[in-house]
């Protein structure tokens, strides 16, 4: 156990991108509970993945415009072919998005197997590097998250499901390369499931509550126990969902 690790400087600009990322994924976690295609996310997350992949091979630059380019549009494509199987082969939805994941995740491996250091860009874009973001990196994920959640609410009426698959595509991508596959899938779906009882409003609302305790007390828990901070994280949003999902008091009526 180390106190001294308690770093502001670091934990500080952290929690701010863990509170940025909540503010797309709460509501969206919820609609992906609500259309029962509970793994699309990590099957985007690993799509955009792959981009960045792609981009790591070529050797350019990690967070340099080209890297993005390619990421978005290895998401959006992804999102357009999931959107086009969910009308035809709506009974299989779940199976495909399997099947999605599980090429993209296999894919990066491969582009990897012959590179020195594809081990440990692999592991990056699974934990994340959420304690090495930049302030430049944060301004404009909060810009972006800003422009989503004006698309997600100011255009959710009357637009079909690819408005829902487009805005879904950016916000993973962008936040899978802050904080990982593992916690983007975490800050969606834990959220949700603890507040999949309340209204849409209250939901949201305990949502980003659950979510940035989650946040706060993982990265202080892997800075003085000294554990990587997205498995972390990981473990004290669970935690503090169940905390809430079981807290009477929180309970809502269903009768």
């Amino acid at each position: 156990m180390n106190i001294e690790s308690l770093d502001l400087s670091i934990l500080g600009p952290a929690f701010i991108t863990g509170c940025i990322v909540l503010l797309t994924h709460v509501p969206l976690g919820r609609e992906v509970l609500k259309r029962n295609i509970i793994f699309i996310d990590l099957a985007l997350a690993q799509i955009a993945a792959l981009g960045i992949v792609v981009a790591h091979v070529l050797q350019l630059e990690a967070h340099g415009w080209l890297t993005q380019v390619i990421a978005i549009t290895s998401a959006l494509s992804g999102a357009v072919i999931l959107n086009w199987t969910e009308k035809h082969w709506p009974n299989v939805q779940e199976a495909l998005i399997g099947v999605s994941f599980i090429l993209a995740a296999t894919g990066g491996l491969l582009l990897l197997a012959h590179n020195p250091h594809g081990g440990e860009r692999m592991r990056e874009l699974l934990a994340g590097q959420i304690l090495w973001t930049s302030w430049n990196q944060i301004l404009i994920t909060a810009i972006t998250s800003a422009l989503l959640l004006a698309a997600w609410y100011g255009l959710r009426h009357g637009t079909g499901h690819l408005r829902f698959y487009l805005v879904f595509a950016i916000a993973v991508t962008m936040s899978v390369q802050l904080v990982g596959v593992y916690l983007v899938f975490a800050s969606l779906i834990i959220p949700a499931l603890a507040t999949r009882k309340y209204s849409e409003t209250k939901s949201t609302l305990i949502g980003y509550t659950i979510g940035a305790m989650g946040y706060i007390m993982g990265l202080v828990a892997s800075a003085v126990f000294d554990l990587p901070t997205g498995p972390m994280i990981t473990w004290l949003l669970a935690m503090t969902a169940l905390i809430f999902y079981f807290t009477p008091s929180r309970r809502i009526n269903t009768h």
